[in-house]
């Protein structure tokens, strides 16, 4: 999972990538730690063509504010630029995984 340094960054991502997942967290946020690698080894083999990106709130906290994130974590999931998808704080990975996958599939289906 790549960390974001640039509001450009991740604007241009989301231009060029089908599928893009951002986990908004902060090195003193344990469960944005917790599930962090959890993310990215249940998602990547299921799902090769979501880019997985982490953004550091404690770091870039101007992007995070654009993106309307102000507690941790939250995760947005954007399809063809668009977002689908965004859990914020306690959530079920199980449920966002199953969430993911309704749109992925239509996406490649």
């Amino acid at each position: 999972m790549n960390q974001l340094e640039s509001q450009d960054q991740l604007e241009s991502l989301k231009r060029e990538k089908d599928a893009v997942l951002i986990l908004f967290g902060g090195a003193h946020c344990g469960v944005c730690q917790t599930i962090k690698p959890q993310i990215f080894n249940n998602y990547s083999a299921k799902f090769p063509d979501l880019e997985m990106v982490y953004i550091d709130c404690e770091q870039l906290q101007e992007v995070c504010a654009q993106h309307g994130v102000f507690s941790l974590p939250v995760v947005q999931v954007f399809f063809m630029g668009q977002k689908f998808i965004e859990e914020v704080r306690g959530f079920s990975l199980l449920a966002l995984e199953q969430e993911i996958e309704k749109v992925y599939a239509k996406m490649n289906g």
